[in-house]
């Protein structure tokens, strides 16, 4: 019998679902537009200047240490996944922070947790979340140095003046344009004995979170909203970090109203929004079993709260989003569903 030549063969499934890693991050990155306009038109353009050189360095590593790794750097560079890295980094630290740090945590960020570990997909922790905290131990002063809240600074930030602080041109008065933020401003007070109701009295403050910053908040929401829509992330993870973080902090709340803030000042302050939907839903470093993403969510949520009310750093976001990271192989490994025909344990 003869058999039959087929010209190719194809294993399932036969229907794409039209998305790519570069489609993705190009989605990713349009999402982030509202933020960074809301950002420029709170701050200045220290943010666009930081997402500028924070990309391009990015890209410039990607190239170099797929050059070192013997691979071809135009085929890896198009997935856009190093350029976003730049900016998802970017947007965690301050627009005053100086170029050489933000290099700093951009070359730890690609070189040693992303291609270490043998490039995209293979990462344990969030690049992004990693090179900030390792920037931020390393030099926790220029850091935590932030613009002052619209308004309240004794001058307006120009661009020069971003590039004079940025890339040290010239001398520049950092008392004049900058100011704790809402969450550092909240945790120190807290900790002198002050009461809530009393310090949101003060103009930092605005009516859910830190003046401008709920602003700012609010157009990652949106953002975040879009990538809902366009399915590129699902929702399960952001809800579940936005009310594991909601609960914890109503409980207490209610608990002591003047000695801990209520939950609309901490999930529309810092980097809440911009790591719910943004941060803790990326792929790579993510649960990915339905009862896992619930578990990675919570933990995220929770242990943020935590380090924000106990811990010594305000914000805490960057911080859970590691400690989660380094719990999901364990999360995946507990709560794989079983398959079809296995016998449950």
């Amino acid at each position: 019998m003869r058999l039959m030549r087929t010209e190719r063969l194809i294993s399932p499934p036969h229907r794409h679902g039209g998305n790519s890693v570069t489609r993705i991050m190009l989605l990713v990155c349009l999402a982030l537009a509202p933020a960074l306009l809301c950002y420029m038109a709170l701050f200045g353009a220290g943010i666009l200047l930081q997402c500028l050189l924070a990309a391009g360095f990015a890209i410039a590593c990607e190239y170099l240490v797929l050059k070192l790794r013997g691979q071809d750097p135009r085929r890896f560079l198009q997935d856009g996944s190093a350029g976003l890295t730049g900016l998802l980094f970017a947007f965690s630290i301050s627009p005053l922070t100086p170029w050489w740090i933000t290099l700093a945590g951009i070359f730890f960020a690609i070189v040693f947790v992303k291609h270490l570990y043998g490039g995209l997909g293979y990462n344990l922790f969030n690049p992004a979340m990693a090179g900030y905290v390792f920037v931020l131990l390393c030099f926790p002063v220029p850091m935590n140095l932030w613009p002052a809240a619209p308004g309240l600074a004794e001058q307006s930030i120009s661009v020069g003046d971003y590039l004079g602080r940025i890339f040290s041109i010239g001398q520049i008065e950092l008392d004049a344009i900058s100011g704790a933020t809402p969450l550092g401003q909240m945790q120190s007070q807290l900790a002198g004995m002050g009461m809530v109701s009393e310090i949101l009295a003060d103009p930092i403050y605005g009516h859910l979170g830190g003046a401008g910053w709920e602003w700012l908040s609010a157009a990652f929401l949106l953002g975040g909203l879009g990538l809902l829509a366009a399915g590129v992330i699902k929702w399960q993870i952001p809800v579940i970090m936005l009310a594991s973080l909601f609960g914890i902090s109503l409980v207490f709340n209610i608990i002591d109203a003047d000695s801990y803030a209520s939950p609309l000042f901490h999930l529309f302050s810092g980097g809440t929004i911009f790591c719910a939907f943004f941060i803790a839903t990326d792929p790579v470093t993510a649960s990915a079993t339905p009862r896992g993403k619930f578990i990675y969510a919570a933990l995220i949520g929770i242990i943020a709260y935590v380090i924000r009310t106990w811990g010594a750093y305000p914000d805490g976001i960057a911080f859970a989003v590691l400690t989660a990271n380094a719990a999901v192989p364990l999360i995946d490994k507990l709560t794989r569903p079983p398959v079809l025909g296995e016998r449950a344990r």
